[in-house]
């Protein structure tokens, strides 16, 4: 059993008795941190266990200088293994992640993963949704502790850059930057998360939403590839971002899905950029 970008809610079904296999709940709420843990608790996917955005998937807000990094900077790496381990992950465990919101949270927990080394960690297509359509139940029950897994510390299988590349960018452009937010916030319009409105020159916007059809599932393969091609034409060289670095991995996986591997992930986003007002700031289209 190997999965590395999605999984369906019938695969996962025919799977759910793997040894090695490890369901993560990614449940969140931008405007409500207490909603994913209080939807996790009225039922979840049975015998997953819970990871909460704000506390295990992100870091502080500023370093020990004082330094704003945006609403969810990346976290410590060891601390994000030790975390990793306790829900009961080793490097041969199978991860699934999901959520209710058409893996917009859950493809941040890929993306740490792969950030520490670990391949095998796929997104639930569809979430709770999908799952709840094959007429399987949720659960209430919290499942016992986990037996403490022995993940490692790998080498990244993604990249990542910093705002002082992306503003060394700007002189001679040699990325080109893709913006996951909502059209009105990329166009400086309805900008409720953020102080500043506006985005980084020269980006281009693709709503994260944008990836999935109707039902809340990804698009295929090919349909991904189309669109993604007319945005970037080489992945290698282009950059993913959003309000703070959660929604751009679902990006980045969409990337990966339709084959385009190679792009990398601003974790600071419009969150870090638009709090130094001595960076530059676009607005419209």
């Amino acid at each position: 059993m190997t999965y590395q970008t999605l999984i369906s809610a019938a695969e996962l079904k025919a799977r759910a008795q793997y040894p090695k296999l490890v369901i993560v709940d990614c449940r969140h709420d931008l405007v409500n941190p207490d909603a994913g843990r209080d939807a996790y608790a009225a039922g979840h996917l049975p015998s997953a266990r819970f990871a909460h955005l704000d506390e295990l998937l992100s870091g502080p807000k500023t370093d020990a200088a004082g330094r704003f990094h945006g609403r969810h900077p990346l976290p410590d790496r060891q601390q994000f293994v030790q975390a990793m381990r306790a829900l009961g992950i080793s490097n041969d465990t199978q991860v699934v992640a999901y959520d209710g919101h058409g893996g917009m949270f859950a493809a941040r927990l890929w993306w740490l993963l792969r950030w520490v080394g670990h391949a095998d960690v796929a997104v639930l297509d569809g979430g709770v949704a999908a799952w709840q359509a094959l007429g399987e139940p949720l659960s209430t029950e919290t499942p016992p502790a986990a037996t403490p897994g022995n993940l490692q510390d790998l080498s990244a299988l993604v990249k990542s850059v910093d705002a002082q590349t992306l503003l060394a960018n700007l002189a001679t452009p040699t990325l080109q930057v893709v913006d996951a937010r909502a059209p009105d916030r990329f166009r400086g319009e309805n900008e409720t998360m953020d102080a500043v409105g506006g985005h980084i020159p020269g980006a281009k916007n693709r709503f994260f939403k944008d990836n999935l059809q109707a039902d809340g599932r990804f698009k295929d393969a090919t349909q991904l590839r189309q669109e993604w091609l007319a945005i970037v034409g080489d992945p290698q060289a282009a950059v993913m971002q959003c309000g703070s670095g959660v929604t751009a991995c679902h990006n980045l996986l969409a990337l990966e899905v339709a084959g385009l591997a190679g792009a990398s992930l601003y974790p600071g986003s419009w969150s870090e950029w638009s709090s130094d007002p001595s960076r530059p700031v676009a607005t419209g289209n």
